[in-house]
């Protein structure tokens, strides 16, 4: 038995005790976290090895100009690196289906998103796809969370 919700979606009844609404979109919204969460994996490898070839050797990436926000490239391998390590950990969990995951990738979405503006100087067309990268992660994470209580 289903009955329609205030939103237009319907009522899905599998206890008798609680109703739990059912939307159109659900698949969808599914496809998106688990596309976001693979897209998340890669992020967080390529960041990985974005920051081993900035740690290795400092001849691999060129700055194109000057910047009023500069580190040193061993720094910003450092913080690729350690930002890579979280973010594919964060992928992980979010493979499991944690909700402290869908909450930790939207926040290092958000700093890959900064740490790729800010590596603009050093190799832009990466970075550029990166932080495009970044933005449908955090519009998938952020459209599908579920608002239902248990």
């Amino acid at each position: 038995m289903s009955q329609q919700t205030p939103a237009g979606g319907q009522w899905n009844s599998g206890h008798a005790s609680r109703n739990v609404p059912r939307h159109e979109g659900a698949g969808m919204a599914h496809g998106g976290t688990v596309f976001a969460a693979v897209l998340l994996s890669l992020s967080g490898a390529l960041g990985i090895l974005q920051g081993i070839g900035a740690i290795a050797e400092d001849d691999v990436y060129t700055r194109v100009g000057n910047y009023v926000f500069e580190f040193d490239l061993t720094a910003w391998g450092w913080i690729h690196l350690i930002l890579g390590i979280v973010v594919l950990l964060t992928a992980v969990g979010l493979f499991k289906g944690a909700n402290w995951a869908r909450a930790a990738g939207i926040c290092l979405a958000g700093l890959s998103v900064i740490a790729n503006f800010l590596w603009l100087p050093y190799q832009p067309w990466w970075a550029i796809t990166l932080l495009a990268i970044d933005v449908f992660i955090i519009w998938a994470l952020c459209s599908s969370w579920s608002h239902t209580t248990e």
